[in-house]
């Protein structure tokens, strides 16, 4: 069951605040993001608290005008937990479960912002997602996801980008638990094993509507997680999926999707088809995944902020540290009953080893089409 404390950042397990416990991977996380609905801004936030590492890290990213702009910053936690401000960067709880503000101060990077998200639909907490490595955890989390409107402003090399709640939508999720942060662990496993992870999300507002849709597979393509759920407005109670897949067609020579589509079986009988379009990537080492500098929990020092730009088109591999990507797509939906409705949202995608379904049988090797 959520509450009202499971938006601050105070968890010590897995499991909702009411439970406590210890372990050195232990994390609890903001993410956002947010963008019209023609995908032609786009922005993201995070912040990450890590108890047993005492650091806290932040990171907001913007895309505009075919530019990623990336800001960082990483701090010691000083064992506080409450206190949501990396350098530049903070998050506050406004309404917990319903509204929450996000502030960039100035920064070597030249972008400044002042955006409030403000729920369309109430928080769904997914299936807890616990997977082990042999007789190691490797991810034991709960997560939210909720979707919702933006309002304010950001401000980049002194362009003024206003951000109202009718045009601006997007997506936010808490989640908090065990998963591999900071220095790698001294002593790996033994025997190796080799690195596996089948991974989408596909967070997607419709104007009468959300859609939520998550899968984890192994390198069978057997899935370990998966979820489907719809929701209408203003309080209604989410609709969980009876069955739910997704199918891909990828680009080829990458691990990127062309296309998707994803199916919805309904307790109640019907299947809600799901027509995804990928228009561009957004890159997520912007927000510590995947970073070469800048991971998650990492030790920078008492308090470092940095950032980076670069343009999408610049981009042409799909290797690490671009392998990990949320793709901004229109989608349209397809009721049992033939009506359809459009909408947007994010694919994200990480996908590394091998996936029989896909094709893939390495830790790398692209879709040969």
């Amino acid at each position: 069951m959520l509450t009202k404390a499971d938006d601050y950042p105070i968890h010590q397990t897995p499991d909702p605040v009411a439970f406590a416990g210890t372990d050195r991977n232990f994390y609890d996380r903001y993410f956002f993001n947010g963008y019209t609905r023609t995908g032609d801004v786009f922005f993201s936030a995070a912040l990450g608290v890590y108890p047993q590492l005492n650091i806290t890290d932040a990171s907001f990213c913007l895309v505009h005008k075919g530019v990623q702009h990336n800001v960082h910053a990483s701090r010691h936690l000083g064992m506080e937990r409450l206190d949501t401000e990396v350098g530049p960067i903070k998050v506050t709880v406004l309404e917990p479960l319903r509204s929450l503000r996000v502030t960039v101060d100035s920064n070597d990077q030249g972008i400044t912002a002042d955006l409030t998200f403000h729920a369309r639909a109430v928080p769904v907490q997914e299936p807890r997602f616990t997977r082990r490595n042999g007789p190691r955890v490797f991810m034991d989390v709960t997560r939210m996801t909720q979707n919702g409107t933006w309002e304010g402003w950001i401000e980049i090399a002194g362009e003024r980008i206003d951000v109202s709640r009718d045009q601006y939508v997007g997506t936010r999720d808490r989640s908090w638990g065990v998963r591999p942060v900071g220095a790698p662990d001294a002593q790996p496993l033994a025997p190796a094993m080799p690195p596996q992870f089948y991974w989408l999300w596909a967070p997607l507002n419709f104007d009468d509507r959300i859609t939520l849709f998550h899968q984890n597979d192994d390198a069978a393509g057997d899935s370990w997680n998966i979820s489907g759920v719809m929701c209408g407005l203003d309080g209604a109670e989410p609709e969980k999926m009876e069955k739910s897949r997704a199918e891909i067609t990828y680009l080829p020579g990458s691990r990127y999707a062309k296309s998707a589509t994803i199916f919805f079986d309904h307790k109640s009988g019907g299947q809600t088809r799901i027509d995804l379009t990928p228009k561009w990537n957004f890159y997520m080492l912007g927000l510590g995944y995947g970073h070469p500098d800048w991971t998650h929990g990492g030790h920078k020092g008492p308090l470092v902020v940095g950032g980076e730009s670069f343009k999408l088109s610049d981009i042409t591999s799909y290797h690490p540290p671009h392998l990990h990507i949320q793709a901004f797509v229109t989608a349209t939906l397809t009721s049992p009953d033939g009506t359809t409705r459009d909408g947007c949202g994010v694919l994200e995608q990480l996908i590394i080893g091998p996936h029989a379904p896909s094709g893939f049988k390495d830790v790398l090797d692209p879709y040969e089409g």
